[in-house]
């Protein structure tokens, strides 16, 4: 019924075509692919009514296991409602690889895109991801799951460009939004985040990549209990840069890492040493307080070879929650300057 309905919004000859999720509804989904091009330059879901995933493995037998609902080549889509989308995750989170549980909503090639006021739960592995878009706004989002439940991310960015996050809440088991390579003009401005793994951008560089971000703006964002805060990681023997950040406003409530540059990012601990890095630069800290569960609460851990350079703390102020221990930081290969900022980075050189 839901693709049915959704070809004959995207074929019909109107100028602003509306398909309705009604309210008081809840519709089970399978596996689903809502593709475009539509004849309307301006699509419209009005989401009011809730969307389910299948409660058992079985029925995904014969789907590709990558994605639960996805949105292909449709531009001027615009997603607007209270209602929720739930991905019954729970079934999947024993599963050792994440490559073979789906990611919830999926947005590919879509410009143009508006979702707004929806709530995601319990994702089967990230929550929201978005590959290959341009002018996306998301705002007034609700997303949430376990803080124990794996790869859960809130939102995923890849290859995108001109994408804003704003106003919304997202606590979930991995990186509220990470933001991959090939993403440009972000800007995320207050977020609730937490639990989960902050704001991150990367990782960037896996497998000798050649991966790159730039014109990252993050502001007026509150991380609440989170695994780490603000962070920038990348694999060693990858190439390329991650460039033009700022993270501007940022209040921490006993984050466990607030400040992160991580350029030796290896999870699974058997990575070797390498000659090449992605290159690190122009990246602020502006007007950021808050407390930390630990007490290295800088950690500027910066490529051997290639470093970083023009990094820019100012007005920087977080403190221990540690019994007896004084907040400090630590810096290696890190080139800028540190203003008005406690803990001071010693190690940050000019």
């Amino acid at each position: 019924a839901f693709s049915k309905a959704w070809k004959a919004t995207c074929n019909s000859p109107s100028r602003n075509p509306i398909l309705v999720i009604p309210a008081s509804k809840i519709f089970l989904l399978k596996p689903v692919t809502f593709s475009g091009p539509c004849k309307s330059t301006s699509i419209h879901v009005l989401m009011s009514g809730n969307i389910v995933a299948p409660d058992s493995k079985s029925a995904w037998k014969g789907y590709h296991l990558d994605m639960w609902l996805a949105f292909t080549n449709v531009n001027g889509l615009t997603i607007i409602g209270s209602g929720t989308i739930n991905g019954r995750g729970a079934i999947w989170w024993s599963e050792c690889s994440s490559y073979r549980v789906p990611q919830a909503l999926t947005f590919y090639r879509c410009n143009g895109l508006v979702l707004k006021g929806t709530k995601h739960i319990n994702s089967q592995r990230n929550h929201i991801a978005v590959f290959n878009c341009k002018d996306v706004t998301f705002s007034n989002l609700h997303i949430s799951a376990p803080k124990t439940s794996p790869n859960t991310d809130g939102v995923d960015i890849a290859s995108s460009s001109h994408v804003r996050i704003l106003n919304s809440f997202i606590g979930t088991g991995d990186d509220c939004i990470a933001i991959s390579s090939g993403s440009s003009h972000i800007n995320i401005t207050g977020i609730a985040c937490g639990p989960g793994h902050g704001i991150s951008v990367g990782s960037l560089g896996a497998h000798g990549g050649n991966d790159t971000v730039e014109e990252v703006h993050v502001r007026n964002c509150t991380f609440n209990e989170t695994m780490t805060g603000v962070r920038i990681k990348t694999w060693q023997g990858g190439v390329g840069y991650a460039r033009k950040i700022l993270f501007e406003k940022i209040k921490f409530i006993r984050a466990d890492n607030p400040i992160i540059i991580d350029q030796y990012y290896c999870p699974g601990g058997h990575c070797k040493n390498e000659t090449s890095g992605i290159k690190i630069s122009d990246v602020s800290y502006r007007y950021i307080t808050g407390t930390s569960t630990t007490d290295k609460v800088i950690n500027l851990s910066c490529d051997q070879n290639v470093g970083c350079t023009s990094i820019q703390l100012y007005y920087v102020h977080i403190i221990s929650t540690v019994p007896g221990k004084k907040a400090y930081s630590f810096s290696f290969n890190a080139h800028g300057n540190c203003t008005h900022t406690k803990p001071v980075v010693k190690g940050l050189q000019p």
